[in-house]
């Protein structure tokens, strides 16, 4: 890919500032409540998905910090292990929504799986903790998507509390909103490249080339 996307991937970093300063706010206010430190690596573990953005943005920096060698192959290999953990689980929940299973049952069977995430070394600290996704910045104070509050479990907020809440879902629409801005920007010839999403795993493993993002003339098939 030629496409430069400095100026998507600046725009995107200022949202994350904006994300730290929220997180910082509600720390401020509730330093009791907020117990995330050195050593806790609950978020970790919870199956969440990246838009487009997200997900080569951080490709972009794994691949500028671990370029070659034994780190860089060992983080591939729990992705690998990782994702084939995530498509196995997606395939069973969804035969299981065929069948007419309550979606609201589904959604907390999810949130209840604990998946590794690759990038947790053996001493539960993070291999890219300077770029990690918005979600997990987020995760140890009050946030809402949907409607729906979500508190981690191993907070001090009370539930049923009233604590300052983070809207997830206007978070979200401004990273859709810059994923879309790649699609633009590259040019791509998939209208729903920047509608797609994948897991941590994914988006260290896959290539963000010409091929996969839709650019250029189709090369045929000899």
């Amino acid at each position: 890919m030629t496409v430069d996307l400095t100026e998507i991937f600046a725009k995107y970093e200022r949202l994350v500032a904006e994300a730290d300063a929220l997180f910082e706010r509600v720390r401020s206010q509730h330093a009791d409540c907020v117990t995330c430190g050195l050593g806790c690596s609950d978020c970790c573990h919870a199956l969440f998905d990246l838009g487009l953005v997200e997900a080569m943005y951080l490709n972009q920096r794994f691949a500028e910090a671990f370029g070659f060698g034994a780190e860089r192959s060992a983080i591939l290999e729990r992705a690998d292990a990782a994702d084939r953990h995530a498509v196995r689980l997606k395939r069973r929940l969804y035969k299981e929504s065929l069948t007419g299973r309550d979606s609201a049952e589904l959604l907390a069977e999810v949130a209840r799986e604990r998946i590794r995430c690759p990038l947790l070394g053996d001493d539960d600290t993070c291999a890219m903790y300077a770029h990690r996704p918005i979600t997990c910045r987020l995760y140890g104070i009050p946030t809402a998507i949907g409607g729906v509050a979500h508190t981690c479990g191993r907070t001090g907020f009370a539930p049923g509390g009233r604590y300052p809440t983070v809207a997830l879902d206007k978070i979200h629409e401004r990273l859709a909103g810059l994923s879309h801005e790649i699609l633009v920007a590259v040019q791509s010839r998939y209208r729903e490249l920047d509608q797609v999403y994948v897991p941590v795993s994914m988006a260290l493993i896959t290539r963000y080339d010409n091929t996969y993002l839709g650019v250029g003339p189709v090369k045929k098939e000899s």
